[in-house]
């Protein structure tokens, strides 16, 4: 399993590794906090590869053998940034742990269970997870599912911040609320536990979330739009530093 797992961090190591730092005191710990985080979903599923062994992988991506079949790879390959191989790969490992071609809720809180252990991932888990099923059907297919993968670690940082934002617009109304960001920022520091450094403290999310809406809610009107978002993290180093230990939380 410890062999699954480095497989899987060191798949999309250029990636994990060109996010570069600014000093900021929430890169700091990116060891313990953001690259462990950052490639959750990938090591489970290349986990579930390495564990089925290589011989296993088939061209046609073995539509036969699910039930839901994804798209085909030429259109999976032109609406992400994956190679042939990397989405077989990512299919045989997807396919192994769930063998209907859907995953559920149930399966991101197991998969954040075992990976942050030392606190409650149970409420961060369902919101992530209803940031990839745009379709709010309860389930995600493998093309829902490798899309947002690809957003998140090979897209432009306009495209990773829309997708925060749609994480932390848990209604999808269009709009971020202050209650909406600081359940979203609870939810990380409650999965994250008491044992990380720097640590803690309780009020940490409160904080930022104050310190968010002062910058961004620029017409005072007590919500944060996609276009207040984007502008302000990208015009605001600080923010955005702060913004990278949440954003890309897969």
């Amino acid at each position: 399993t410890q062999k699954a797992l480095e497989s899987g961090q060191s798949f999309l190591q250029e990636e994990m590794t060109s996010c570069g730092t600014d000093g900021s005191k929430w890169q700091k710990p990116r060891l313990s906090r953001k690259s462990l985080m950052k490639c959750c979903l990938v090591k489970w599923i290349i986990a579930s590869t390495t564990q089925q062994g290589p011989d296993s992988c088939d061209s046609d991506l073995e539509l036969s053998m699910v039930r839901h079949q994804p798209e085909g790879l030429e259109q999976l390959q032109a609406q992400t940034q994956f190679t042939r191989k990397e989405l077989q790969s990512l299919y045989r490992g997807f396919k192994n742990e769930c063998p209907s071609g859907l995953v559920d809720e149930e399966t991101f809180k197991t998969i954040y269970s075992q990976f942050f252990p030392q606190g409650d991932a149970t409420t961060y888990a369902h919101f992530l997870f209803n940031a990839f099923d745009m379709d709010r059907n309860g389930s995600i297919r493998f093309e829902d599912f490798v899309i947002g993968l690809s957003v998140l670690l090979r897209g432009s940082v306009t495209e990773k911040l829309r997708w925060a934002f749609n994480l932390y617009d848990i209604n999808k109304d269009g709009y971020i609320t202050k209650e909406e960001m600081l359940a979203i920022m609870t939810s990380i520091y409650d999965m994250m536990g008491r044992y990380t450094l720097p640590s803690v403290r309780d009020d940490s999310p409160f904080e930022h979330v104050e310190k968010f809406f002062q910058k961004m809610d620029r017409n005072r009107d007590g919500v944060v739009t996609i276009d207040e978002f984007i502008e302000t993290c990208q015009k605001d180093e600080n923010i955005m530093a702060s913004m990278q230990l949440f954003e890309n939380v897969i």
